[in-house]
């Protein structure tokens, strides 16, 4: 759930380059789901019916790819939106 990247900086993220790193990379996800949804209901026809839904398709399956890096200890960027450094 990307609304919950704070939880790894208040519990380790201080000290913890691995939760610092994951809860950026959440934060990401977070800001590309805010900027589908906003654009996607901006623009009539074209968002409603191509944008939200493949925009939201794509961001489920970034979601999923960084769930199963974190599970799996590494620190990959996510594609496209993983470069963005938001939590130093």
């Amino acid at each position: 759930i990307p609304i919950l990247f704070f939880i790894p900086l208040v519990s380790d993220g201080k000290n913890s380059p691995f939760a610092k790193f994951h809860a950026n990379q959440q934060l990401n996800v977070l800001l590309a789901i805010v900027a589908v949804q906003i654009v996607g209901m901006i623009i009539p026809f074209l968002g409603w019916f191509i944008i939200l839904p493949f925009g939201s398709l794509a961001i489920l399956i970034l979601a999923i790819i960084g769930l199963i890096n974190a599970a799996k200890g590494e620190m990959k960027k996510l594609p496209m939106i993983g470069g963005f450094n938001i939590i130093k």
